[in-house]
């Protein structure tokens, strides 16, 4: 009899990949009829995270553990009141004006093209921008429907909303102050030689890279409302938190920013400039000076590994009812921890000689 069976790698594989999409897809199965609590326990999961940060900060300073939760648990509630009463107040004047104001905008771009197209007849260079203009003009107002009909949907959900948010933040807290023995116990069920791995590459990966996104996002916003304001660029908090929380997925704060100007351009195409240099400006100081001290190499994906993992991640987060930003929020993190412990398996692959076939 054969005491061990040493498969060759493709067989391996070929056996791997319709159990893995078995499992997924019982995994689906058991999430959808729980739909919305999955995805409230893991963004109430992702706030525990950023939370124990400080927390743990606070702790390592000789701080009793009880009195770090309170302190840490009193400025979350401290900047989500500021946030209640004179942020999120001045996104939705603001964005109330900017649906209200956008068809002017439109009717002002489609004059800006054909000024254009006249001074490119001038120079004798042949242009046609009648279509562009009229498709440009329908394409806008289709988005400015569509966003104010959402609008709309959003405050007749605010019940749902509330609720959901009350359930996420209470959540948040149980889970911040029963984390540590909950990862314990959750750790226990892995196997001993790679759980050591497992929580210290979860741990370090997720806790670093959302830590890192959001105080990235918190601080680009915070530079570019202060920006914003002092060139008074119309709607500079709308579209400076708009720029500032899409860094929370990777290279959508720059379609963000080329959206924004190129939107305001409609209205003056110097302002709309402005709007480029000045986010541009702002983000590549972020990038180079922030961004190395906070995050340093903790994803450890090339770009194109990241290119490929974002709409995977969106799909299969529509797929398990969590919800396409969710997928995205997770795709980076899940990706990177996958490619550490490909790594470590194929490192330990190489060192260990397969034991050869007994008779």
């Amino acid at each position: 009899m054969l005491e061990r069976l040493v498969l060759p790698p493709w067989l391996k594989i070929g056996l791997a990949l319709p159990l893995l999409v078995l499992n997924l897809w019982v995994l689906r199965q058991l999430l959808l009829p729980l739909a919305p609590f999955p995805a409230l326990f893991l963004t109430a999961a992702l706030i525990a995270f950023l939370l124990d940060i400080p927390s743990r900060w606070l702790r390592q300073r000789g701080l009793p553990r009880s009195l770090a939760m309170v302190l840490v648990l009193g400025l979350a509630m401290g900047l989500l009141a500021l946030a209640l009463l004179w942020l999120v107040p001045r996104l939705i004047d603001q964005l109330a004006e900017l649906i209200a104001a956008l068809p002017g905008w439109l009717a002002q771009g489609e004059v800006w093209l054909d000024a254009l197209e006249g001074w490119a007849q001038e120079q004798g260079i042949p242009t046609d921008f009648g279509n562009l203009s009229s498709e440009l003009l329908t394409r806008f107002s289709k988005l400015a429907s569509q966003l104010s009909q959402r609008l709309l949907g959003l405050l007749g959900a605010t019940v749902g909303l509330t609720v959901n948010t009350v359930i996420v933040l209470v959540l948040a807290v149980f889970l911040l102050l029963g984390g540590e023995s909950i990862s314990a116990g959750l750790a226990q069920w892995l196997p001993a030689g790679v759980r050591s791995l497992v929580v210290h590459t979860l741990s370090r990966t997720f806790r670093g890279y959302f830590a890192g996104q959001v105080v990235l996002a918190m601080i680009l916003s915070g530079l570019q409302i202060v920006v914003f304001t002092l060139l008074a660029i119309p709607y500079g908090v709308l579209f400076a938190v708009a720029i500032g929380f899409t860094t929370l997925v990777p290279y959508a704060s720059a379609l963000t920013i080329v959206l924004v100007s190129g939107l305001v351009a409609l209205n003056d195409p110097r302002t709309g400039l402005e709007v480029l240099a000045v986010a541009i400006a702002v983000g590549q100081v972020v990038d180079q000076v922030i961004q190395p001290r906070l995050m340093g190499s903790i994803v450890g994906l090339q770009p194109a590994w990241l290119l490929i993992c974002l709409p995977l991640g969106a799909r299969l987060g529509s797929l398990m009812g969590l919800g396409e930003l969710l997928g995205l929020l997770l795709a980076v993190p899940v990706a990177s921890c996958s490619k550490t412990f490909l790594d470590v398996s194929l490192a330990s692959r190489r060192t260990i000689p397969a034991e050869p076939l007994s008779p």
